[in-house]
């Protein structure tokens, strides 16, 4: 997600239980489930309490990660070929949505497609290894869009240079986040696959902790002059989100393993968030002349069952009925990687979480029209 900039703009005054939701969706709720999850851990022990997050993230991937996949596919292919073919668009974003709605999901299925023909846990890996150095960015993009977007709503508006070293301090964690730990390549398992792990230069481990060190020292200092200068600094929330989003969530990740369970989570919140903000102006918008379209908590709600649905048949009915219909073939893992006993599983989650990261980054940019609608006073 990132951060859109409207030709007006006034401040939000929201009621104080809408701005404590609010801080509550983006990424306070981290604030509160860190000490929650260090008592669980003192109470029941670490693996007892792993066990018991586990079971509760599993379930609760239904109604938040899952969905928040799916919602980017229902915003972004409705009315797809008519952005395309839209002259008044951009040529450059008209570019993007191709790229992002044909070429990305075609190279992306060809890739998966041929480590399942094929049998190849470490063609499908370099696939996941592509996951997670992908996953970094996308997080940092996010909390850079809510910093910005929930910020200029409140009437607080970032230069072009403190813009830059905003996004200069994302980048850093990203990298470093990635990069870190740096190490031999080893055998890994995820979502059932077996493959080996691409190696972790130690030099570049060190490189982007320096890199990381400048860029806080470049965005606290900015934020520093901000307030000295104005007198002013972002809203408390928004710039609280950006901060958890990066340290807490990216580059820190680790710091609890409980904790490690929920932040998908709470990134998933945080993005849906912004997806009702954005649907609910819309939807209300439109709602009278010459329009009259649909109460907005109606279209809301259709949009949240939608994409619930969706989410089931794409993460659980389709792959479970792939797996059980064509069993892949099992390697042993003393001389070749495997795929697992759910392989149409891991392609399918790969997939659409690559795919997602994608579409993500044309939907929110800041000369996406539609992108008005999170700065409406509502």
């Amino acid at each position: 997600m990132t951060a859109a900039a409207p030709s007006t703009d006034l401040p939000v005054q929201r009621p104080w239980k809408g701005r404590v939701f609010e801080a509550f969706a983006i990424g306070g709720a981290t604030v509160v489930l860190f000490p929650l999850a260090w008592l669980l851990r003192s109470k029941l022990g670490k693996e007892p309490a792993l066990d018991v997050v586990d079971f509760g993230a599993y379930y609760l991937s239904f109604v938040i990660n899952n969905p928040h996949f799916t919602v980017t596919y229902l915003l972004f292919y409705k009315g797809f070929w008519g952005k395309v073919a839209n002259r008044d668009l951009p040529n450059s974003l008209r570019a993007r949505y191709v790229f992002a709605g044909v070429i990305a999901p075609l190279f992306l299925a060809a890739w998966a497609a041929g480590a399942l023909v094929r049998s190849s846990g470490q063609t499908l890996g370099y696939l996941i290894e592509l996951m997670f150095l992908l996953v970094g960015w996308h997080y940092v993009k996010q909390g850079f869009g809510i910093l910005t977007v929930l910020s200029l709503r409140r009437g607080f508006r970032l230069s072009l240079w403190e813009r830059r070293a905003v996004l200069f301090h994302c980048f850093s964690a990203w990298a470093f986040a990635w990069s870190n730990p740096s190490g031999p390549s080893k055998l890994q398992f995820e979502k059932g696959v077996f493959y080996f792990s691409i190696m972790g230069p130690p030099l570049l481990e060190k490189a982007t902790a320096v890199v990381l060190a400048l860029s806080t020292l470049t965005a606290l200092g900015m934020f520093v002059r901000r307030s000295i200068r104005d007198k002013a600094l972002p809203p408390l929330s928004p710039l609280l989100s950006f901060f958890i989003t990066l340290w807490l969530w990216t580059i820190f990740s680790s710091l609890d393993p409980v904790m490690m369970y929920l932040i998908p989570a709470l990134h998933s919140l945080q993005y849906l968030y912004v997806v009702g903000l954005y649907k609910r102006n819309q939807a209300r918008s439109l709602e009278g002349p010459p329009h009259f379209g649909k109460p907005a908590l109606q279209k809301v709600t259709v949009l949240v069952l939608a994409a619930t649905a969706l989410a089931w048949f794409l993460f659980y009915a389709l792959p479970k009925a792939l797996d059980s219909t064509f069993p892949s073939v099992q390697g042993s893992l003393l001389d070749t990687v495997t795929l697992g006993k759910t392989p149409f599983f891991a392609a399918i989650f790969v997939f659409i979480n690559l795919h997602h990261y994608f579409m993500d980054n044309v939907i929110w940019r800041r000369d996406n029209p539609e992108t008005r609608y999170l700065f409406h006073v509502s």
